[in-house]
C-alpha cells in the first residue's frame, strides 16, 4: 500500500489531534476485518492500550516477544492481564533461541559485548517474523518517549514490516497514561513502583534514581552504552 493512499485513509473520521478513545474507536470500524495485532512488551503504555482497546469487547491478539529474559514481574502481569481480558489473545512469538544455544554460538552474555547483536536474535529477528501476513499493527509509542519517537504519526506506513502502523497514544504524556491506569485500575508491572520507568530484559534494564512512577525515562535501559532502543521500530527506534 502506498503512503498516499495510508494518508488518505488516516483523515476518514480522524486526524492528529483526535483523542485516543476515538482513534481507537475508529481503528476498530475500518480495520475490524483486517489481520489486526497489538503487539506490547507489558509497559504502562501497552497496558493502558490493552485496555482501551479490550473496552470494545471485540477479539484481538496482543503479541510479545518473550526473550527468555524477562523479569518475573512481567511475566506474573501477562498471567494478570490475560486473566482479566479474556476474549484477547495473548501470543508469544518470540525467538526459539533458548540462552544456552545463543551463549554456544555468539559467546557468553552476548547483551555485554554486543547488545544490538543481542537485540536482533531475541527482538528484531522474530518480530519481522511476527509481523508477516499483518496489515494492521497497532503499537503503544507515545512523541514524548525520546527524539528518535518525536516524529510518529497516528496513522502511518511502516516500510520495514511493510502494513499499516497505528499509535493512538502518540500525543500522551505519561502523566495521562499513569492517571488512565489509577481511573480505570489497569493492572500494570510492579517494577514501575521501584524506580523502573521502563522493564526490558533483565541484564540491560536498571532502575533510574529519582524518576517518579508518573514520569517517563530510558536511561536505565542499556546504561553501559549508546543505546536506547532495541531496532523494532527502525530508523533507531
Amino acid at each position: 500500500m502506498e503512503t498516499s493512499l495510508v494518508a488518505a485513509e488516516a483523515f476518514k473520521g480522524i486526524n492528529e489531534n483526535s483523542p485516543a478513545e476515538q482513534i481507537i474507536a475508529w481503528s476498530m470500524e475500518r480495520f475490524g476485518d483486517r489481520n489486526m495485532v497489538m503487539t506490547s512488551s507489558f509497559g504502562m503504555e501497552g497496558c493502558a492500550l490493552i485496555d482501551m482497546y479490550a473496552r470494545h469487547g471485540r477479539p484481538l491478539t496482543v503479541v510479545y516477544l518473550d526473550t527468555m529474559f524477562f523479569f518475573p514481574e512481567t511475566y506474573a502481569l501477562r498471567d494478570r492481564l490475560a486473566e482479566r481480558y479474556p476474549h484477547l489473545e495473548f501470543v508469544n512469538r518470540g525467538t526459539d533461541l533458548t540462552p544456552e544455544e545463543q551463549a554456544r554460538t555468539y559467546g557468553d552474555q552476548l547483551w555485554k559485548r554486543d547488545p544490538d547483536q543481542c537485540c536482533k536474535l531475541r527482538k528484531v529477528d522474530p518480530m519481522h517474523a511476527a509481523m508477516r501476513g499483518v496489515d494492521v499493527w497497532i503499537t503503544a509509542l507515545r512523541r514524548s518517549q525520546s527524539i528518535s519517537r518525536a516524529g510518529i504519526r497516528v496513522v502511518d506506513w511502516d516500510w520495514q514490516y511493510q502494513l499499516i502502523k497505528l499509535c493512538p497514544l502518540a500525543a500522551w504524556e505519561r502523566q495521562e497514561v499513569w492517571d488512565y491506569i489509577k481511573k480505570n485500575d489497569v493492572p500494570y508491572n510492579e517494577l514501575h513502583e521501584k524506580g523502573y520507568p521502563t522493564v526490558g530484559c533483565t541484564h540491560c534494564t536498571a532502575p533510574v534514581e529519582g524518576v517518579q512512577i508518573g514520569e517517563y525515562s530510558r536511561s536505565g535501559r542499556w546504561k553501559e552504552f549508546n543505546k536506547t532502543e532495541c531496532g523494532l521500530h527502525g530508523d533507531g527506534i
